[in-house]
C-alpha cells in the first residue's frame, strides 16, 4: 500500500497549493526550470530546504546526502551522483550561488567524529563519512578533540568548510568563481532552535541571522578552517 503520509500530502497539495500556483506550474512544464541557487543538504528528514527558506517550486535546485557532503573531484569510471548535480547545476543551469547547508545533531557527522558500527556488510555509510577525515584532522591541528564539549557541533561547522574547498576542485566550479560567475556559501541549521547561521568566508565564523521582537540577534562560533 502507497504511504498514507503521501497520500494525504498529495490530496491537501491538490486541493489547496496546486489551484494558487497553477500558473507557476505550467510555466515550470512549458519552459524549464531556471533556479539561480543549488543548495547541498544533509538527507535528514528533519532538515527540508524547501521549508526551512520557504521556497516554492523551481526556486532552489537541492541535492541531498548522508551529512551534506561534497566530495573532491575525481576523473574515474565511477559512479559520482552528488558531483554530476553539481555538473548539471553550474554548466546546464548555470546557477550563480551555491549553499552548502548542515545542521546540528548531524548523526553522519557523528558516525565520522565519534565512529559507529557499520549498518550493513557494505558499510556505505562507513565508507562515505570517511570524506569527514581532512575535517577532523583540522580541528585536531587546532588542539580539537572529540573529548571537549561541543566537538561535533564545531566538526559540523569544520566539515561545511571543507566542502566548500571541494567544491573548487571542479574545474568548472573554480572557473565560474574566478569569473565572478559563482559564490560559494556555508550555512548552519539548528534543528531545536530553529537558528540559521552563515559563515563568514574571511574568518570562518557562523553569525546568527535569527530575528527576535525585530532584533538580529548576532553570535560567532569561530571554528579552524576556512575556504576558497
Amino acid at each position: 500500500m502507497f504511504p498514507q503520509v503521501l497520500t494525504d500530502g498529495y490530496r491537501s497539495f491538490l486541493g489547496e497549493r496546486l489551484p494558487n500556483e497553477r500558473r507557476k506550474y505550467e510555466s515550470l512544464g512549458k519552459d524549464g526550470q531556471n533556479p539561480e541557487v543549488l543548495l547541498i543538504g544533509c538527507c535528514d528528514s528533519r532538515v527540508a530546504p524547501e521549508v526551512i527558506f520557504d521556497t516554492g517550486p523551481g526556486q532552489i535546485f537541492t541535492i541531498r546526502n548522508v551529512a551534506n557532503i561534497v566530495p573532491p573531484a575525481e576523473h574515474d569510471s565511477a559512479y559520482h551522483g552528488t558531483s554530476s548535480a553539481i555538473e548539471f547545476a553550474v554548466q546546464a543551469l548555470k546557477v550563480k550561488h551555491i549553499v552548502v547547508l548542515g545542521h546540528a545533531t548531524c548523526g553522519g557527522i557523528k558516525a565520522a567524529g565519534l565512529g559507529a558500527d557499520p549498518l550493513s556488510s557494505g558499510n556505505f555509510i562507513g565508507r562515505w563519512v570517511s570524506l569527514v577525515k581532512p575535517a577532523t584532522e583540522t580541528l585536531a591541528k587546532a588542539g580539537d578533540d572529540k573529548d571537549k564539549e561541543g566537538y561535533l557541533t564545531r566538526l559540523e561547522y569544520a566539515m561545511i568548510g571543507q566542502s566548500l574547498q571541494n567544491l573548487m576542485t571542479f574545474d568548472f566550479v573554480r572557473e565560474a568563481v574566478e569569473a565572478g560567475k559563482l559564490q560559494l556559501h556555508g550555512a548552519h541549521f539548528g534543528i531545536e532552535t530553529g537558528e540559521l547561521r552563515i559563515r563568514d568566508p574571511k574568518t570562518g565564523a557562523f553569525e546568527s541571522v535569527v530575528s527576535r521582537d525585530g532584533q538580529t540577534l548576532a553570535a560567532s562560533a569561530l571554528i579552524g578552517c576556512t575556504a576558497a
